[in-house]
């Protein structure tokens, strides 16, 4: 076609101006959440991250902690700039791709990032954030204490649900896991305890410095840093590293049930499949430490002496939760309900109630010594708590794991075990949520009606009707 005379430039100039003709990326800001329906603050949206490389530097006596971190990820689509969750650390200096890059922050937790050139969608990229501060205390919406806890000679890190931003910057939702390398310097004397394998430990100027390699993706809120004067125990269950850390304080009342993790370890395989991560092991705090058990990565966290069934409960969660990850917080009961029923087969195979006797108690409203404790399990139904306060109340646990029983009352043992199996080894090291578990169920049993279950039991109000 031939060129209008006159008007050529004018129109090419009209076209970059409103297009842009600098060869760039023309990218938008990736959102400052994910919408999750009881954290939508929470995690990021237009990129997915890959690998954390965090190098800490912790001083107990004042309780500072300086960080640098080091974020490989994946945009989603092409960005201007993303956020990241960092809550109450000063920021020093942010890159990307090795070039200084604008932040601000805003809001509670958000720390905006605007690099220099914008990234195009599948672009893989990474980030450098170096902050320092006291890391806070956060307070969950049901009271309970997460984040940095100070302890008398060091500092326990934890982060469900929303803890680990109070240590370092992420995407920090369980909807995107992750591989780790974790350094941290403390003074000589302390250790450092983490996810995964420990690489290396090196003194030199009085500071000790242990580095942590998790080489399986990692949701952010089962990350752990536990600082303090611990005796270290390693072993092996059945060629599988096991690594322990105790206070002092717990290792006499300790030592028995924690020699028990290779046993648990062994009977978990046999009912869930192989064990999902490079080794296990546990963290033994002070009672007062820790306000509850959590099931990070590797190795549990416990405040004060475990008994065997909350020790199996942790573990199993390295199954359910750890590996097969929730979707979304909404989804909390199929990490609870599995390690509570995985309590239940423990004591059935162990000598103790059946599971059909601890199911009936349950439903007949006799197996807690109090009525509220009792009536609490109708509260509300497993897949649908009302807030954030109420994710980790009995319903998602008790009547969670009561669900899981209707289904082995419905296809029988030899199914059932499959399922149980066959969910894990499907979903391994990914995220799921409720819909993906039911359709699971059904497609595994194709001749049996769910329904009931599901409407009744798992989205049902109150007690359900005896069947």
């Amino acid at each position: 076609m031939p060129r209008s005379a006159g008007f050529g430039p004018v129109v090419v100039l009209l076209v970059c101006v409103l297009a842009g003709c600098d060869g760039g990326v023309r990218g938008v800001a990736g959102a400052p959440g994910v919408r999750d329906p009881y954290f939508p603050k929470s995690g990021n949206g237009g990129y997915d991250v890959t690998h954390y490389g965090l190098t800490l530097d912790y001083e107990p006596r004042t309780r500072r902690l300086v960080g640098k971190a080091e974020i490989r990820a994946r945009a989603e689509k092409d960005l201007s700039a993303f956020n990241l969750d960092l809550k109450g650390m000063g920021v020093r200096s942010v890159e990307v791709e090795g070039k200084p890059a604008r932040f601000n922050r805003s809001g509670d937790h958000e720390l905006t990032v605007r690099p220099r050139d914008d990234l195009g969608g599948g672009d893989v990229f990474v980030a450098v954030v170096r902050y320092s501060g006291v890391p806070e205390v956060i307070t969950d919406p049901d009271g309970s204490e997460e984040g940095w806890l100070p302890t008398e000679d060091g500092a326990l890190g934890l982060g469900e649900p929303t803890g680990s931003m109070a240590w370092f910057p992420g995407n920090h939702h369980p909807g995107d896991k992750a591989s780790y390398d974790i350094s941290i310097a403390v003074p000589e004397g302390l250790e450092a305890v983490s996810n995964g394998e420990l690489r290396r430990k090196t003194v030199k100027g009085g500071r000790a410095v242990f580095d942590w390699h998790v080489p399986e993706p990692m949701a952010s809120y089962v990350a752990v840093m536990a600082v303090g004067k611990f005796g270290i125990r390693r072993s092996e269950a059945g060629g599988l590293p096991v690594y322990v850390a105790v206070d002092p304080q717990e290792a006499a009342a300790s030592g028995a049930v924690l020699g028990r993790i290779p046993e648990v370890v062994e009977w978990a395989e046999l009912n869930f499949g192989p064990y999902p991560f490079s080794s296990t092991g546990a963290i033994v705090e002070r009672e007062n430490d820790a306000g509850y058990a959590l099931e990070t990565q590797n190795r549990p966290v416990f405040p004060g002496v475990p008994g065997v069934e909350l020790l199996v409960h942790e573990l199993v969660h390295q199954w359910y939760g750890n590996s097969v990850t929730p979707r979304s917080w909404r989804d909390m009961w199929l990490n609870e309900g599995f390690a509570t029923y995985a309590e239940w087969l423990w004591g059935e195979d162990h000598g103790g109630d059946s599971v059909q006797d601890v199911f009936d108690a349950l439903y007949e409203g006799d197996y807690f010594d109090k009525k509220a404790d009792n009536d609490a399990v109708w509260d509300f139904p497993p897949a649908r708590p009302p807030s954030a306060a109420r994710i980790s109340d009995s319903p998602v646990y008790e009547r969670g794991a009561m669900v899981l029983h209707k289904i082995r009352q419905t296809v029988g043992d030899e199914l059932f075990h499959d399922i149980l199996r066959g969910w894990a080894t499907t979903r391994r090291h990914g995220n799921a949520d409720t819909d993906d578990f039911t359709a699971y169920v059904e497609k595994k049993a194709p001749d049996e009606d769910f329904s009931g279950i599901w409407e009744d039991w798992l989205y049902g109000e109150g007690r359900p009707a005896a069947r």
